[in-house]
């Protein structure tokens, strides 16, 4: 039997051998099994900070950079490993990025010092950048054209499970075998999902086509640069009244990188950053509010564990503060997965607003549950903060993609991707301000106000979106 040459659009093929074809099955729950344990990663963390803060003595900065270390390298990472799927073929990016995956969580569950953890989070961060996106392109390459929205489909709901039964996940582990159990969990989940990988047969799948396409290096180190400085000025705003300089300085090369940014990928013959994209309304429109969604989850969940295990908290261990989540990732799981349907029966333009509006509110409820001490309130405000969340989460993608065509939905992901990512690095970042002046109060606030900005730019959206 002949190798299959299957269009994929402008001009580009993708050839599936009859031997990448039989062992797609292989590639689909390797896929599956690794997003599980990334999504798990990006959540089961926040319930075992607190821990790993008193066990290795880790300071306020190293808090917020052992979670903000894993955003931003894979906010910056996250366009080129996609084209590495291009370059190397999807299987072998994928193999690649679930090794380096395995050896950053070996690290940190080894760690005794800040500096080590940081390292390993970076290195995940790294990992994940080309994991997540080469293992979908494995996915969407190698299934039959009839199944490929399901293959695409079990490949997202695995990676939102995983986000989903972080915090539950982390915080029964820390609690029960100790912190490090979670990245020994990532390094047998890798090694299970690289030997799936490998027995699919061949390792390369090549994109026909894409191979000339140089990497923008000058591009990737002005992005690179611009979100650093950008989340490590805003890291430094509590110091500013003692020590301003480091905020001066951080916020100055973070605007010398971005004009410069828009200058070079103005004129770049293949930009990382298409500059185009964002003369798109629905293209902005999307990445604001699925940015604006990340922002809230991602300090929500590491104020919330830092508030809630703390002695001036609630004082809960972590198994309860990953229990007390329990709505809030039950309400992400199932309504991320019936976003679609929910947009279709009340329009998207409705559905996100009503959406970001319930985070406004969410976050009202769970505050006044925290000063009554009252936790069914509580679980009322993350059931009801879980629907806002997911919602955004899982539908502003698809509008920000609406307003590419097919060839450019690659990079498109991409750069979604990367916004998403920071959004969420300045969740964190935004939140220890807040958390440093006002407690969690001020992480709700401004979370509230994320909301009411997102509603705000929802409304914008097109009837017909």
């Amino acid at each position: 039997m002949s190798a299959l040459k299957r269009p994929i659009g402008n001009g580009i093929d993708v050839v599936i051998s009859p031997k990448q074809r039989s062992g797609f099955a292989s590639v689909l729950w390797s896929s599956c099994l690794a997003m599980l344990a990334v999504g798990a990663n990006g959540t089961a963390i926040m319930a075992a900070l607190p821990t790993m803060q008193a066990d290795l003595f880790l300071s306020s900065a190293g808090v917020q950079w052992t979670v903000n270390a894993y955003l931003v390298a894979s906010a910056t990472c996250i366009v080129l490993g996609g084209q590495a799927a291009d370059w190397f073929g999807a299987r072998l990016a994928a193999m690649v990025g679930l090794a380096l995956f395995g050896v950053a969580s070996c690290i940190i569950a080894v760690a005794d010092t800040q500096a080590t953890v940081l390292i390993g989070r970076t290195l995940q961060g790294f990992a994940a950048a080309s994991a997540v996106p080469c293992t979908l392109a494995a996915v969407d390459g190698g299934a039959a054209p009839e199944r490929r929205a399901q293959a695409v489909g079990a490949w997202t709901g695995f990676l939102m499970l995983g986000f989903s039964i972080g915090p539950l996940l982390g915080g029964a582990l820390t609690h029960i075998t100790g912190w490090r159990v979670i990245f020994w969990l990532n390094v047998l989940l890798m090694l299970v999902a690289l030997a799936g990988m490998a027995s699919a047969g061949s390792a390369t799948m090549r994109a026909v086509g894409t191979q000339g396409r140089r990497a923008d290096w000058v591009g990737f180190i002005l992005l690179a640069t611009f979100m650093v400085a950008l989340v490590f000025g805003l890291h430094e705003v509590p110091h500013a009244g003692a020590a301003p300089l480091p905020l001066v300085g951080a916020f100055v090369l973070a605007a010398a990188a971005f004009v410069l940014l828009l200058f070079v990928e103005a004129r770049a013959e293949a930009p990382l950053v298409d500059l185009s994209f964002f003369a798109r309304g629905g293209f902005v429109m999307g990445v604001a509010i699925g940015s604006l969604s990340m922002f809230s989850i991602m300090g929500l969940l590491l104020y919330f564990n830092l508030y809630a295990q703390s002695r001036d908290g609630l004082g809960l261990t972590a198994l309860e503060a990953g229990a007390s989540l329990l709505p809030l990732s039950a309400a992400l799981l199932a309504l991320a997965v019936l976003a679609p349907a929910v947009a279709a029966r009340v329009g998207l333009r409705n559905a996100l607003t009503g959406a970001m509006a319930l985070i406004t509110i969410a976050s009202a409820i769970i505050g006044a549950a925290i000063a009554e001490g009252n936790l069914v309130l509580l679980s009322i405000g993350f059931l009801v903060m879980g629907i806002g969340l997911a919602v955004p989460y899982a539908s502003a993608p698809r509008l920000a993609l609406s307003a590419l065509s097919p060839a450019q939905a690659g990079q498109g992901s991409g750069i979604v991707n990367a916004c998403t990512f920071l959004g969420g690095s300045l969740g964190v970042a935004g939140g220890a301000i807040a958390f440093t002046l006002g407690g969690f109060d001020a992480v709700l606030t401004i979370i509230a106000l994320a909301g009411i900005i997102g509603a705000a730019l929802s409304r914008r959206i097109p009837k017909t979106g």
